[in-house]
């Protein structure tokens, strides 16, 4: 796998942890933002292989951080994928997230870390 490059935007601090913890683990290289404006920051200098996106966040919300990396100049950064991780299950959302063009949409409460790993593989088509 080589150290793919995730970044975890997540405000909550344990959740985050446990996420940073089992991805690490797996071995990949784990990078970690608290709030949108973070997260538009790392997207741009680590240039991540996936992000793992929450929607409510400080600052900036999730739904606009993934229509700015969607927006970006930089074909690596616009085409990065995005699974958008959070406790949002209305169908609105949802659909709200796919019009936005994120990869995949996880209700977190519905995921163990080892599924999200998977989903994360799957998306990176990793074995």
């Amino acid at each position: 796998m080589g150290g793919v490059k995730v970044l975890l935007v997540e405000d909550d601090s344990f959740l985050r942890e446990i996420c940073h913890k089992k991805l690490s683990k797996e071995g990949f290289n784990v990078f970690s933002a608290t709030d949108g404006e973070e997260a538009l920051k790392m997207v741009v200098k680590v240039e991540p292989g996936i992000v793992l996106l929450d929607i409510i966040l400080p600052s900036i919300d999730g739904f606009e951080v993934l229509k700015q990396i969607r927006s970006n100049k930089n074909e690596i950064i616009k085409n990065v994928p995005v699974i958008m991780l959070t406790n949002l299950g209305q169908e609105e959302d949802i659909k709200k997230a796919q019009d936005l063009k994120a990869n995949d949409y996880l209700i977190k409460a519905h995921f163990t870390t080892e599924e999200i790993v998977r989903k994360i593989k799957s998306q990176l088509e990793i074995e």
